[in-house]
């Protein structure tokens, strides 16, 4: 599950690249959330998460960014954050009826909309061979 696809030097370089500043997007995310995992989401508002909810997704945007930096079980980290880059356009799509891109600056789900495409990318392509994932579990 874990073993790294053989892929190019080329292609690994630009996965290492993409999961280090996506990965690092995430720890940013995710460091407010982190803080008060179980309460980071105003209560009373037009969208309100149980506590549980609430913990997963800030485990998985700053834990889930730890990881992918890292490329160390890419499959799961990469999972977690798209699932809950999916919840988040569903809400930003769906529940705020935000444009997909705002032109004037606004609200939108243009951002959660790319990183669950990044996510999927990860989940699919792995992390490349500048990964802990390849020291660890090889290549298939």
């Amino acid at each position: 599950m874990f073993k790294v696809p053989a892929q190019p030097t080329a292609t690994s370089t630009a996965l290492f690249v993409l999961r280090l500043i996506v990965g690092i997007a995430f720890i940013m995310h995710g460091w407010g959330k982190i803080q008060a995992p179980a309460s980071w989401m105003p209560s009373g508002g037009p969208v309100s998460l149980s506590p549980f909810w609430q913990v997963m997704a800030a485990l998985s945007e700053f834990g889930g960014g730890i990881l992918l930096v890292l490329g160390l079980v890419t499959p799961i980290a990469s999972l977690a954050i798209g699932i809950t880059m999916a919840v988040a356009v569903y809400f930003h799509s769906v529940v705020f009826k935000d444009p997909f891109v705002n032109m004037t600056g606004g609200s939108s789900f243009e951002l959660p909309l790319t990183y669950f495409g990044v996510a999927l990318l990860c989940l699919f392509a792995g992390p490349g061979k500048i990964s802990l994932d390849y020291k660890i579990f090889g290549r298939r």
